[in-house]
């Protein structure tokens, strides 16, 4: 493997971290630099704020995952002092050729020892889970319990309309939603956490009160859908006796987490999977109140089209490893993809970045549809779905790119348009169609676009929401 700024960058618990590792080499902060004659160690010395330095390594035995080993005492994982050593090396010069210290090659054998006896363990037959029945049982029927209370609510709230929300109590839906997470229901209760949201923005700020109706009500018909179906999915499980998870969104809608080995044990995963990130962004969800960190994801070779979410509560945010934009090609062994329809999420374990091949980047406009006629009829096929989100990320080929008036409109190379517009729920950070207006150059033949398509309720027809405008030689990304 060679190592580039871009797998540094991965490696990174956060951008901080990665920023403060580069200060630490730019400082000169090292000393005491050795590596092993096969170039799969390197070990220093670096300064801290005491007296004593800190002792980093970085042992390249598997280059797609480096073990980082620090005395310092941060949390963080790799810690800066790692991260800087990283570019200590990957700005070469320095190092000179030096024996183990005990200490390294003690810890090095018990990394291989461990490494070794879990593949061992992944060669031998997996052994059947140990179900308790019984638990799952008393689950299942706390679940169905659960859905009955949120049909009762959804039904009185559309029954008596939504302007009841004006005067109703948010701390009732609050309750309720607490209640629904006590019945192992996270996803409805996610939902009635929304609502509480709406009503809270009725009461608050009235000039807000039309877009709060429109959200409360996009949330009660999809809720009122996934509890007749959940209800239904549930009630088949506890009468089959099956409570092991299956390939339905139902189980995620429901608000279960899938495990890879789950993922694995229904065969939703590929392997030997090339990807190259189109876009990438940011948003703050208030009802579970974590970040969202969202990239979207091209397969090279098939064309399909991934999210991959990456959700950091507030309260956990040293904690969880934030992602970022990734600019090369990933190399992903087995990927893992979720139960669903549409722009589908994948996770993987490891990844090998890489830079990309100019006949990659030349080839990623020619995986567009074949023109809008094509998207629009998928997206009308994703939006039908109630459980589904209300868009589709789609990659569209670009004939003409312009206002036509005061409004941003893509016409194919057949002729046909769709105007370009900002999807009102991603909110300001996510402001990408005014972007466009200041790209250097006109968009040169044979390029595509990325982006949502969407039901816009104003234009009362689909719209796309620009992400990214994919050329021959690059990549213009307008969400950042």
């Amino acid at each position: 493997m060679v190592l580039t700024e871009q797998f540094i960058l991965l490696q990174a618990p956060n951008p901080a971290a990665a920023e403060n590792g580069r200060k630490l080499w730019k400082k000169g902060s090292f000393s005491a630099l050795h590596r092993t004659r096969d170039d799969t160690l390197y070990w220093a010395e670096c300064a801290g704020s005491g007296k004593n330095p800190y002792h980093v390594s970085i042992d390249w035995a598997n280059p797609d995952a480096p073990v980082c080993r620090c005395s310092c005492p941060s949390r963080q994982f790799p810690c800066k002092h790692a991260l800087g050593l990283m570019f200590q090396q990957l700005a070469g010069g320095g190092f000179e050729e030096g024996e183990i210290p005990q200490e390294l090659a003690d810890k090095r054998a018990k990394q291989a020892a461990r490494a070794a006896k879990k593949e061992t363990a992944a060669d031998a037959p997996p052994k059947p889970k140990r179900t308790n029945t019984a638990a799952q049982k008393k689950k299942l029927a706390k679940q169905l319990e659960g859905l009955d209370m949120a049909e009762r609510m959804v039904d009185d709230l559309l029954s008596s309309g939504l302007g009841a929300l004006a005067g109703a109590s948010a701390q009732t839906y609050d309750k309720l939603a607490k209640d629904l997470g006590s019945c192992y229901l996270t996803g409805p209760q996610t939902a009635f956490t929304r609502i509480a949201l709406a009503v809270r923005t009725v009461q608050q700020d009235p000039e807000q009160a039309e877009g709060a109706y429109n959200q409360a009500l996009r949330i009660l018909v999809a809720l009122r859908s996934t509890i007749k179906k959940s209800r239904t999915f549930l009630q088949n499980k506890l009468e089959a006796g099956s409570f092991s998870p299956e390939d339905s969104a139902l189980f995620e809608a429901l608000g279960g987490v899938w495990k890879l080995e789950d993922l694995r044990a229904i065969g939703s995963f590929r392997e030997n999977v090339r990807l190259v990130q189109l876009a990438f962004g940011v948003s703050f969800d208030q009802a579970k109140k974590e970040y969202v960190e969202r990239g979207w994801w091209i397969d090279l070779d098939a064309g399909s089209i991934f999210q991959t979410l990456n959700l950091r509560p507030m309260k956990a945010l040293k904690y969880v490893k934030g992602e970022d934009s990734c600019f090369g090609a990933l190399e992903v062994p087995v990927l893992y993809i979720y139960p669903g329809e549409g722009d589908r999420r994948v996770r993987w374990e490891s990844a090998a970045p890489r830079p990309l091949t100019a006949q990659e980047q030349a080839a990623l406009p020619a995986l567009a549809q074949p023109g809008l006629a094509a998207a629009v009829k998928a997206t009308k096929g994703a939006i039908k779905n109630t459980l589904a989100p209300k868009f589709l990320a789609v990659l569209v080929p670009v004939g003409a790119l312009g206002k036509v008036g005061e409004t941003f409109v893509l016409e194919d190379p057949a002729g046909d348009r769709i105007v370009l517009r900002d999807r009102p729920e991603d909110g300001p950070g996510h402001a990408c169609t005014a972007r466009l207006a200041m790209l250097p150059e006109e968009v040169p033949a044979g390029s595509a676009l990325f982006g949502l398509m969407f039901y816009h309720e104003g234009d009362r027809s689909l719209c796309l929401h620009p992400y990214s405008v994919v050329t021959p030689e690059k990549v213009i990304r307008l969400l950042y």
